[in-house]
């Protein structure tokens, strides 16, 4: 089963699963949150419309965070999984945010457009680094002056033991918080799709793409995020 028939596959459920599967949920998509807001506030003090392209957007959550704390943003989701792109655009009709939605994956070119914000949450790590590498690129391409990239992201330790006590923790922390037997068996299914990278990584490949203010914003074991601006 490949990767997007794994995500089609619980398209109906992963919302729900979010808050036991990610221990610092609230902390991490708010901070993803917190560090895109600016530039589209600014666009709309500016009497326009902020432009949002949600990379590997799922089923839009980070997309719905993002339209709730800026109201008046147009979103531009993309993913490669139908069915999670469907429950996206069913979110967002019934919330009547202005969206569009492109079935695709990550590896081709990006929907045209300037963008005041780039946003990822938990899917560039699907690719390989050399795809990591080739979309931080394009994602940089596609921010208007003033624009920021930001990936909320599930990253690599930077060392094997690191990375061993990345996953004990996780597994601590979700049984502690009522994950199922059958949620962390489909979580782990799931994981074996993934090729994360280090922060350390990921931000030098940022910087390398000619964003400045590169940082990651939040860290609390296999979840960060991070990202930049264009000037």
């Amino acid at each position: 089963m490949g990767v997007v028939d794994v995500f089609d596959a619980v398209a109906g459920t992963y919302d729900e699963e979010r808050r036991r599967l990610i221990p610092c949920f609230d902390a991490f998509y708010g901070t993803a949150v917190q560090v895109a807001a600016p530039p589209l506030r600014a666009a709309l003090a500016a009497g326009r419309t902020p432009e949002v392209l949600d990379l590997g957007a799922g089923t839009g959550l980070l997309s719905l965070l993002l339209a709730a704390a800026v109201p008046g943003v147009r979103l531009t989701l993309v993913d490669g999984a139908p069915a999670m792109l469907a429950r996206a655009t069913e979110q967002l009709r019934d919330r009547d945010v202005p969206h569009r939605s492109v079935l695709a994956d990550l590896s081709g070119e990006l929907p045209p457009g300037r963008y005041d914000a780039v946003v990822s949450a938990l899917a560039i790590h699907h690719l390989d680094d050399a795809g990591k590498q080739a979309l931080y690129r394009r994602a940089a391409n596609a921010l208007a002056p003033g624009g920021v990239f930001v990936n909320a992201e599930q990253v690599a330790g930077p060392t094997p033991e690191l990375e061993r006590r990345y996953d004990e923790v996780w597994m601590e922390r979700i049984a502690e918080l009522g994950a199922s037997p059958e949620e962390i068996a489909g979580s782990r299914g799931r994981m074996r799709h993934d090729l994360p990278a280090t922060v350390t990584d990921q931000c030098r490949w940022l910087a390398e793409a000619g964003l400045v203010d590169v940082d990651c914003y939040f860290k609390e074991w296999r979840f960060a995020v991070f990202g930049g601006r264009v000037r």
